[in-house]
């Protein structure tokens, strides 16, 4: 459901998790993680991901690979197409030390019509954050890693990471639910980012 950048209050998905001090294993780690994440640019993350149609011993594997992935890069969710992957397929977990939570072809069968504007920050689109409005209450129908049928009722945070988790299986991105001057900004951001790196590399 993040950049260069600490989790503030009631931001959400992929934005970093606030560490208390800078570590250089744990900067590695998450550095080696970040290298196998899709950026804005890849069309993977611009297309409509594919249904799982097989629940063996290949998809648990993938999930427990994103959810290692998610944890070293500090996120709170990663969608499959993350990595290059066009499955409807996404792990999340809404705080460091919960669990991680699988859902496989996920559908909305429920949001409420009330809603809240949050910063949000997504791996795929590092240093970036925006306003987004997301509904606060849903409930979703999908299946587990094992092909269970699995629901889920969530509020606030956790409502939060699932649907913009959901919007990268449909190819949308946080720059899509933002308002025309903070995409601009982004992008600016974006391709000055980009700019460094290329600079640094030669």
């Amino acid at each position: 459901m993040a950049g260069e950048h600490e989790l503030r209050e009631g931001e959400a998905d992929e934005v970093e998790e606030r560490v208390p001090a800078p570590d250089p294993e744990l900067e590695a780690r998450r550095a080696a993680a970040l290298s196998f994440i899709r950026r804005l640019g890849d069309p993977v993350l611009r297309s409509r991901a594919t249904e799982v149609d097989r629940f063996d011993e290949s998809l648990t594997g993938q999930v427990a690979r994103m959810a290692g992935l998610m944890h070293d890069a500090f996120g709170l969710g990663l969608a499959a197409p993350q990595l290059g992957i066009s499955q409807r397929l996404l792990v999340y977990r809404v705080g460091i030390d919960a669990p991680v939570i699988a859902l496989a072809n996920p559908e909305l069968e429920w949001s409420s019509k009330d809603e809240e504007t949050m910063e949000e920050g997504c791996l795929s689109l590092p240093g970036v954050t925006v306003d987004v409005d997301r509904s606060v209450h849903l409930r979703v129908r999908a299946r587990d890693e094992h092909g269970d049928e699995r629901r889920v009722e969530a509020s606030g945070l956790e409502a939060r990471v699932i649907l913009h988790e959901m919007d990268h299986l449909d190819g949308v991105l946080i720059l899509d639910r933002t308002s025309r001057d903070q995409r601009k900004e982004a992008m600016k951001a974006l391709r000055e980012a980009e700019r460094d790196r290329s600079e640094r590399a030669a």
